[in-house]
């Protein structure tokens, strides 16, 4: 079993660098897809509210027999819970579905620029749960820089996570960079840029690209595990999903390699700086709020 390296979030708090996600896995697939994630090595599971599953990874958690402080825990806050008072209870809906007392990260799943003091809110919840013991790091998801200002004028923690689109054809390379600068982790969902669902059409599949395949063939490895590389090398976390119990394994034997400058520098280039998920500004309540059931 590989053993998978950590980074050092700002508050001293140690993530495995490679975690499993389970979005977009349907709640009867999840408790499968997280056992096998487990029995291969992953020992840092991202989920959230809004996925539908947290109750399933719970579940595969408590069948695994490994001890909850070799586990980290991270989930998020839906929009529809967002406020100072509903996302203390959001809190608890997720820590009940997922039967733990205790979250290692707890996230702000996107920014909600039409009300954005709910937003803040939220955040003081975090801040209140971070300060109470509850969880071990607070974070965010999707916050584009005039957010993170917007947010670091008024919050007393900084985010130790921004969990954001990043693979080799969207980059953000401006918020990679001012996240570092404010000591905030960046992760990547969508590591290899396989969600295309919102738009139809986008730019082709990373896995297919004749760049990342040759450095693949050079290292008899896969384009996936080369994407991963990438991420891991630059200092990144990164979030790769799957169903598959093939594709779980490929994705976790990544840590035998390491690129070279040139390779990395091959991958950096193919940025077409055009996103594949929702533009965080098209997140609103209208268009995606929906109640989280209660644990």
């Amino acid at each position: 079993m590989s053993i998978i390296p950590s980074l050092t979030l700002n508050n001293g708090v140690e993530l495995p660098s490679l975690g499993f996600g389970v979005f977009q896995t349907a709640p009867e697939e999840t408790v499968d897809a997280v056992s096998e994630a487990l029995k291969v090595g992953y020992r840092h599971i991202d989920t959230a509210a809004a996925y539908g599953n947290e109750r399933e990874v719970g579940t595969a958690i408590a069948a695994s027999g490994i001890p909850r402080d070799e586990l980290f825990l991270e989930t998020k806050a839906w929009i529809s819970d967002y406020g100072y008072d509903e996302t203390l209870h959001a809190f608890d809906k997720s820590a009940g579905k997922l039967g733990v007392d205790q979250l290692d990260l707890f996230i702000l799943h996107q920014p909600l620029p039409t009300a954005f003091e709910r937003t803040l809110g939220a955040y003081r919840a975090l801040e209140k749960l971070y300060a109470d013991g509850r969880v071990r790091a607070i974070g965010v998801s999707n916050f584009m820089p005039e957010h993170l200002e917007e947010l670091l004028k008024v919050s007393e923690v900084v985010p130790a996570v921004n969990q954001i689109e990043v693979h080799p054809y969207f980059q953000q390379r401006e918020l990679l960079e001012l996240d570092t600068e404010r000591g905030i982790l960046n992760q990547a969902w969508s590591p290899i840029g396989g969600i295309t669902f919102y738009r139809d059409g986008v730019g082709g599949s990373t896995l297919e690209d004749p760049v990342i395949t040759t450095i693949a063939e050079a290292h008899g490895k896969s384009p996936a595990q080369v994407m991963l590389r990438w991420h891991l090398q630059e200092g990144r976390s990164a979030i790769p999903k799957s169903t598959k119990a093939h594709r779980i394994a490929e994705n976790f034997d990544v840590f035998d390699f390491e690129l070279t400058a040139d390779e990395l520098a091959r991958i950096d280039a193919l940025d077409q700086g055009v996103r594949r998920g929702p533009e965080p500004v098209s997140v609103t309540l209208e268009t995606f709020g929906r109640p989280i059931p209660e644990a």
